[in-house]
């Protein structure tokens, strides 16, 4: 794997996530981040992660993965959230 296609998918992962702990609903920490700086530093990390995916890929290749790395992200962080909480009540 190129170094700047794993660049890209770490900064997207890391806004994606910075985006999802700042929403109201997030549970995977017991406090959310601050809403407003939480979307700042997610907007900059995924415009920092599609640049570093650009750099790896032709720019279509680049969106397609892109887009489709934050969806398979978006999904997933609430899923995480709501299996850790449903592991907290078990114990």
């Amino acid at each position: 794997m190129p170094p700047a296609l794993a660049l890209g998918l770490a900064l997207a992962l890391a806004g994606c996530l910075s985006v999802y702990l700042g929403a109201e609903h997030q549970r995977l920490l017991a406090r959310r981040w601050p809403a407003r700086p939480a979307r700042i530093a997610g907007a900059l990390l995924l415009a920092g992660g599609l640049a570093a995916l650009f750099a790896a890929l032709r720019p279509v290749t680049a969106v397609f993965v892109f887009c489709t790395w934050a969806m398979l992200l978006f999904v997933l962080l609430p899923y995480l959230g709501a299996l850790r909480n449903l592991h907290e009540v078990k114990e």
